[in-house]
């Protein structure tokens, strides 16, 4: 805003360069641009200030469908002013030249225009489609259809004012049709979830089942390996029991013929031996029996010979000795 410093009859006014202000007197332009400063009459001037930058203000229009479904919108306006002298002739920018604040609301009163525009715009495009194609179209369309009528709208281009930008930040139902229409969409992703986990537990079901398959086939191979190895233990038992009862038979009946051939060669030694004892004479036989008594005697204490003894031995030896039978 301007500053203005009164000093008696005569008043100083400073504004910024971002300002626009206008002097009036006698109903016409004295002075006129941005960033003046100037002495002036209190009594006799008449000053308008007009912001040059950018003003912005926000927008909110709730509206109905097509199909009479509730639909609010929310955005921002960017204006600014395009030619100051007109816009200070349509509305009123003067300053309290005490104060140098306006005397009245013309900021306002602009943003007020605006608004009723941008409302009569908006209504007319929601009319247009049911609320279900506004969604799925977005504020995008909207926003164009805003810049284009407030672009070349000639009521403001009469009072100096141009639209520099319109941005919506949403384009929405109410609270309940929101509600209503998520319903489906919710719907569909908790089948897609519930079917996702109804999958989820089925493979696993599934794994399990191979798990417990993979399990039962392993017992039964070792369970078949068991039977395997015992019926093998078996075998080898029995092989062995063969073998040994075989390598006892053989053994036995090596023995059995060892003891045939010793007995059989014991008794042909004892045949042979009493075949030449049997032609033998007797006195031979009588000294051979000495000499083997004699030779299993370890002492001989006491020896008898009697003569009849004596006489009969001599006999028997002359005898032997030369062939003749005894008389």
């Amino acid at each position: 805003m301007a500053s203005i410093r009164n000093l008696g009859v005569l008043a100083q006014l400073r504004s910024d360069a971002s300002n626009h202000v206008i002097r009036y007197r006698n109903g016409r332009i004295r002075q006129s641009g941005r960033g003046l400063v100037f002495w002036f009459r209190p009594e006799t001037a008449s000053i308008a200030e007009l912001p040059m930058d950018d003003r912005e203000m926000t927008v909110f229009v709730r509206g109905r469908s097509q199909d009479f479904q509730s639909v609010a919108i929310q955005g921002a306006l960017t204006w600014r002013v395009a030619d100051p002298e007109l816009l200070a002739s349509r509305v009123d920018f003067s300053l309290g030249l005490v104060t140098g604040a306006y005397q009245s609301e013309p900021l306002q009163r602009i943003e007020t225009r605006l608004a009723g525009l941008v409302n009569q715009a908006a209504l007319q495009y929601l009319a247009q489609a049911p609320v279900r194609a506004l969604l799925d179209a977005g504020p995008e369309p909207l926003r164009r259809q805003l810049e284009a009528a407030l672009g070349d709208d000639p009521a403001l281009s009469e009072i100096g004012i141009a639209v520099a930008a319109v941005r919506l930040t949403n384009l929405a139902p109410s609270s309940e049709l929101e509600r209503a229409l998520q319903t489906p969409t919710f719907e569909a992703l908790q089948q897609k979830a519930d079917q996702a986990t109804f999958e989820r537990r089925a493979l696993a079901v599934e794994k399990e089942r191979a798990i417990a398959e993979n399990e039962l086939a392993n017992r039964t191979e070792l369970a078949r390996r068991e039977m395997l190895l015992i019926t093998q233990e078996a075998e080898n038992a029995r092989n062995r029991a063969t073998g040994l009862a075989e390598a006892q038979q053989v053994e036995a009946a090596a023995e059995a013929d060892r003891i045939r051939t010793v007995e059989s060669a014991r008794a042909e030694a004892e045949q042979a031996r009493m075949t030449i004892y049997r032609d033998l004479p007797p006195a031979v036989m009588l000294g051979l029996a000495a000499r083997e008594l004699a030779g299993k005697l370890e002492t001989i204490e006491h020896l008898n010979v009697t003569p009849d003894l004596l006489a009969a031995v001599l006999g028997e030896f002359r005898r032997g000795a030369t062939g003749l039978p005894a008389r």
